[in-house]
């Protein structure tokens, strides 16, 4: 039922084909893992958008490598870019956090608690608060590139177990309900 929600709003493979953007990137885009809905390639889609859903930068750097990589390991390139969008303005923080414990119990730098950040920036601009914020990541430095790195993995092996298992699941409980439906026939 979802597949079929979802492949009424996804475009065709010949409409993808015929779109001049698409040939820019010649045969690369014509995979069709890159485009169908079956559980090996959505697994893997939530699996990539989750890993570069954690690359510093703002959503068109994910978007990008969250493409690149839905391309190296054929999964589905639309699932892929859209699940980087659970790292947003208002989910970045906690990340970040979570992120930087898991770097400091890595690492063993157990020397104090994060940094503090002065949040004194709701009257400033964007052009001002946001050098701030990029002030106080960096000096986060190790622990938090470690964390990053250790998070994006985690997430992406989790979300492709659960994408997997649920969708098995699903199938299982589909034919079931078919196989009963057919018992009272």
């Amino acid at each position: 039922m979802l597949r079929k929600f979802f492949k009424k709003y996804l475009p065709s493979h010949e409409t993808i084909r015929q779109n001049r953007f698409v040939g820019l990137f010649g045969d690369r885009l014509h995979h069709h893992n890159l485009w169908h809905l079956h559980r090996r390639s959505v697994a893997g889609g939530v699996a990539v958008g989750l890993f570069t859903g954690l690359i510093p930068g703002s959503n068109p750097i994910q978007f990008f490598f969250a493409a690149l990589f839905a391309i190296v390991f054929k999964v589905n390139l639309p699932v892929a870019v859209i699940t980087t969008l659970y790292s947003n303005p208002f989910t970045i923080l906690p990340i970040y956090i979570a992120a930087y414990a898991i770097g400091t119990a890595v690492t063993g730098d157990n020397t104090g608690s994060m940094p503090e950040v002065e949040l004194h920036l709701m009257d400033k601009s964007i052009s001002e608060w946001i050098p701030a914020l990029v002030e106080w990541v960096v000096s986060l430095g190790k622990p938090l590139l470690l964390g990053l790195c250790l998070l994006a993995l985690l997430l992406s092996f989790a979300g492709y177990l659960l994408v997997r298992g649920g969708w098995r699941l699903y199938a299982i409980h589909e034919w079931r309900k078919r196989a009963r439906r057919h018992r009272h026939y």
